[in-house]
């Protein structure tokens, strides 16, 4: 193998790397907190609400689970213009990735609670606690601790997959990558020092989960 190693073309970059390593994160806190969210009031109208209600919950989280995700960033960039609402690149990104984190966290959290034992749901009605209540008090905590491994592996993923809004000109880590290489023709370097910066956010995501899990659910104070 004759192949000459350069990986010092990419010094000059070093600060398009850091911008893009920089949108990457802030669209996956971003995204994880929206999808969270979404899917904490998703998987509570799947559990408790009303018929219709539970119905069109229910068609969201197939709609989402059923199409690919670059189908739904391309009707919020490229679809919704026709109908007069426009976004940034960053934007559509973030609700593109927010709406899809929702349908598959409302699942995983869906199980969560229905994971809860319904004789601690009737405890709760007891001692004269609302549906909301026990839900909020009762419900959501243990139902969170059951399912968080699977959750946190669902936004690492998210973080993970977040490559794919370069498609629509999001300029985050893999979108930097690509402008890089179209520079310096260098494309193994270039996707092996990308490849080794998303190794290190996976790592740091996995970190940071595990000391709030550690936090929230091994050494929650007494109350």
């Amino acid at each position: 193998m004759n192949y000459d190693f350069r990986f010092g073309t990419l010094l000059p970059y070093t600060n398009q790397i850091f911008d893009g390593v920089l949108l990457t994160l802030q669209l996956s806190v971003v995204t994880i907190m929206i999808g969270l969210v979404i899917g904490v009031v998703v998987a509570a109208l799947r559990t408790g609400a009303p018929g219709p209600l539970r119905a069109l919950a229910t068609v969201y989280v197939e709609a989402i689970r059923n199409t690919p995700i670059v189908v739904q960033l391309f009707i919020v960039f490229f679809g919704l213009p026709s109908l007069g609402i426009r976004f940034t690149a960053s934007q559509a990104a973030i609700i593109g990735l927010s709406i899809n984190l929702g349908a598959y966290s409302a699942e995983i959290i869906r199980a969560g609670i229905e994971s809860v034992r319904k004789s601690q749901v009737e405890a709760g009605h007891a001692l004269g606690l609302n549906r909301y209540q026990v839900f909020r008090h009762v419900v959501l905590f243990q139902a969170l601790k059951a399912i968080y491994p699977a959750l946190t592996s669902q936004f690492i993923l998210l973080m993970l997959m977040s490559s794919i809004v370069s498609i629509i000109g999001a300029n985050e880590l893999f979108h930097t990558a690509s402008f890089i290489d179209s520079r310096t023709f260098r494309s193994f370097e270039v996707y092996t020092a990308i490849t080794l910066i998303y190794l290190c956010l996976t790592l740091m995501f996995r970190a940071t989960f595990g000391a709030v899990y550690w936090a929230v659910f091994v050494r929650r104070p007494a109350r």
